[in-house]
Order: structure tokens, then sequence, then C-alpha cells
């Protein structure tokens, strides 16, 4: 496995990645594989990066900027994030997450957020404790890594491709 910055041959199959990766899932709302674009054609996409396997797309990840309302800092927002159905637990969303997590190190930001599983990405250090809103999802789900300076708190607003 390789993971490497997306280049244009990669977005049709960003595209249906995400869309296999979310389908059935109960958490979510369908929109999940339109967001790659959406967020390129804004020039919102802060880093996109793809793990291929022969030549193959396996996992995508996405990195946008955020604001946190009454927080100063840059922080961004991690997700969408996918992997290929049949290549799920075997590391390669962790490998994707940490290349990401080092790209804001780079960039000296104050941190990345992201709505998802507190089982999953606990374990790769990120929080999940009330402080951070966004709209009526369960506090719990409203999950943070600091990269430097202190824990944010406030209401999150990710960029218009969310929705």
């Amino acid at each position: 496995m390789r993971i490497r910055p997306e280049i244009p041959r990669d977005h049709l199959a960003i595209h249906d990645l995400t869309e296999r990766a979310f389908d059935g899932k109960p958490y979510s709302d369908g929109t999940e594989a339109g967001i790659p674009a959406a967020l390129r054609t804004a020039g919102d996409l802060t880093l996109s990066l793809v793990a291929e396997a022969e030549d193959i797309v396996i996992g995508h990840v996405a990195l946008s900027p955020v604001q946190i309302v009454g927080v100063n800092g840059s922080w961004y927002g991690l997700g969408p994030i996918a992997v290929a159905p049949e290549r799920q637990r075997q590391g390669i969303g962790r490998a994707l997450v940490a290349q990401a997590m080092d790209h804001l190190r780079g960039l000296n930001a104050a941190g990345c957020v992201l709505i998802g599983n507190p089982d999953v990405y606990g374990l790769m250090g990120f929080v999940s404790d009330g402080r951070l809103t966004y709209r009526d999802t369960d506090p719990r789900y409203v999950q943070y890594l600091v990269l430097n300076g202190v824990g944010p708190c406030g209401e999150l607003v990710f960029a218009p491709a969310f929705g």
C-alpha cells in the first residue's frame, strides 16, 4: 500500500470508493461521496490523500478548514474518510489519518476536528468531551485533536460542502 496526494485521475475513484464505504451505514446521510468534489470545486480542499494498492484506490481522506465559533487558530476538519469495505480493519484508515495529522503539524495548525465514532477515533488521540458542538449531533461524536495550544470550546462550522 502507498499513500500519496490525489491526482485528477483519482477523482472518480474517490467518489466511487466513498459511496461504497458509506453505503447502508446507519450514520450516513448519503451525501458523503459528493463532499470531496464539492470541497475541491470551492477551493476548500486543504489536503486529499489516497491509499492505493496495485494502482487501485483503496482509501481516501480529506482535510478542509473549519471555524469554531469564538476560537482563534487554524483548525481543520477530517473527512470524509473512506476505506474500501473489503479492506477495512487493516490499518489503512489509521495510516491515512496519521499522514493527514503530520501534514497539519507541518502547517502549524491548532488542531483537527471530526464527527465520528469515539471508539475508533479515540484510539488515534481524538477527544470527545462535550466542549465542541455541531448542530444537533450527539456531542460524544464531535471530537478534536489538539496539535498546538489548548482544547477548543464552541460550535463547529464546516465548509459549505458539508451542507
